[in-house]
């Protein structure tokens, strides 16, 4: 598939968006293929999330290339390869690789027989590529009562039986693993094509992958739910003894524990997040496949549909429920944290000022006693200033410069040298503290 148009003769072309090719490829990454019936169908789905989907890739390479067959193209999600009269599909998706084997049936055998677990022993050929999800045994044969009786195949509890639009294919199960570890999945043809059977026995096949995905939810809701009721029942102690708490240090204590309370709910719910919604995700799509099957309800039997809705809604109520909690329980750890951080910054505040008005006290207090000081330091300097001057009278009166008397003029420049020597220290001290007197 190639992502360039041609114009004009064929000699122009325009240059596509480099995400044009994925997107088209995309619709026709997984496509419905014919299947001749009878068949048995083996379908796996391993989890191949993080580094082990390259180390898929390259099994599923190598597997194809020792057997001279052609392997899938770079960046292809879909292959299928031809063993024979056996044919395995192989899937890569975003966190699971599915392999389905295709093998043809005895049109008049007996319904899952022989076991599914002597016709998988293909599927020892390839390293398995992660821990195991989903092991279905498929069987599509004709309609023959009542040895194809899905009440006389399955457990009466937990059967479901639905016909498809046109009552062309009735499909059967109980959802439980067998001996051999295989959910098994009975498929009655009354007169479908091999691309309808091929379609069909894919969507059903896709019902049982995803319902098993969309689970797998359930129990990281479950681990969580005993940590997010612990946290609430702390939140509502931390709450209460707010009310009491007085002090700064009381405060600055449940503010440390509210922080730690709400560092371990996000951690939480950072761990769970894509794991909640993916379960969404896989339960959308599972709804979405059931819808398409166009199902018709066979005598007093649950569709898939009913039966899947009635077991699987507690359990994606559950996670959503507990998607939820931790949800509020971080908003209201935030508004109990920003609550509990104000009380402490007005209490920060309130004893700043009774610091300011301390340190405002004391330095009054210095400035007065600075004050007395330059009192003290202005008689000092007139003191030396009049000293000089009369040293210097004195020698004038001697060399016979001077007709009064030294002592009156000395006594005389007494009180102008104070006052010129306070008058220079005030304004200099105004100058440097202008608001004190």
């Amino acid at each position: 598939m190639t992502a360039e148009v041609l114009i004009g003769d064929g000699d122009v072309r325009l240059s596509p968006h480099p995400l044009r090719a994925i997107v088209l490829g995309e619709v026709h990454a997984r496509p419905f293929t014919a299947l001749s019936l009878p068949a048995r169908v083996l379908h796996f789905a391993f989890d191949t999330s993080g580094q082990r989907a390259a180390a898929d890739r390259a099994a599923m390479i190598s597997f194809c290339e020792s057997r001279g067959l052609q392997p899938p193209p770079p960046g292809e999600k879909h292959h299928r390869a031809n063993f024979g009269t056996t044919t395995l599909r192989w899937e890569q998706h975003s966190e699971f690789t599915t392999y389905t084997w295709e093998i043809p049936a005895d049109p008049a055998g007996v319904p899952f027989h022989p076991e599914a677990s002597s016709l998988a022993s293909p599927m020892r050929l390839l390293p398995q590529p992660g821990p195991l999800l989903v092991a279905v045994d498929l069987h599509a044969m004709p309609e023959d009562p009542p040895r194809t009786s899905p009440e006389r195949l399955f457990d009466r509890a937990s059967l479901a039986v639905a016909e498809n639009s046109d009552g062309a294919a009735l499909f059967a199960t109980d959802f439980q693993p067998g001996p051999s570890g295989f959910v098994r999945v009975l498929v009655i043809d009354r007169g479908m094509s091999a691309e309808r059977a091929g379609a069909l026995v894919q969507r059903v096949l896709e019902v049982e992958t995803y319902r098993t995905l969309a689970l797998l939810g359930l129990p990281e809701a479950q681990r969580l739910a005993p940590s997010i009721a612990a946290s609430e029942r702390r939140l509502a102690e931390v709450t209460a003894e707010m009310r009491r708490a007085g002090d700064l240090a009381n405060n600055n204590k449940l503010l440390q524990e509210l922080t730690e309370l709400a560092a371990e709910v996000e951690a939480g719910a950072a761990a769970s997040l894509y794991r909640f919604g993916a379960s969404r995700a896989y339960d959308e799509i599972m709804n979405g496949r059931l819808a398409t099957l166009g199902e018709r309800k066979v005598g007093g039997l649950p569709t898939w549909s009913s039966f899947l809705a009635r077991r699987m809604k507690p359990a994606m109520r559950t996670c959503a429920t507990t998607e939820a909690r931790q949800s509020d329980l971080s908003l209201k750890l935030a508004r109990a944290a920003n609550l509990l951080r104000t009380r402490v910054d007005v209490e920060v505040e309130q004893q700043n000022q009774e610091l300011l008005k301390s340190m405002n006290a004391r330095t009054r207090l210095q400035l007065r006693l600075q004050t007395t000081v330059e009192g003290l330091s202005t008689a000092a300097i007139t003191y030396y200033v009049v000293g000089l001057f009369g040293y210097m009278v004195k020698g004038a009166a001697e060399a016979g410069r001077l007709k009064i008397d030294p002592n009156l003029l000395t006594a005389g420049f007494v009180p102008i040298a104070a006052l010129v020597i306070w008058w220079t220290i005030r304004r200099i001290r105004k100058k440097h503290i202008p608001d004190v007197d």
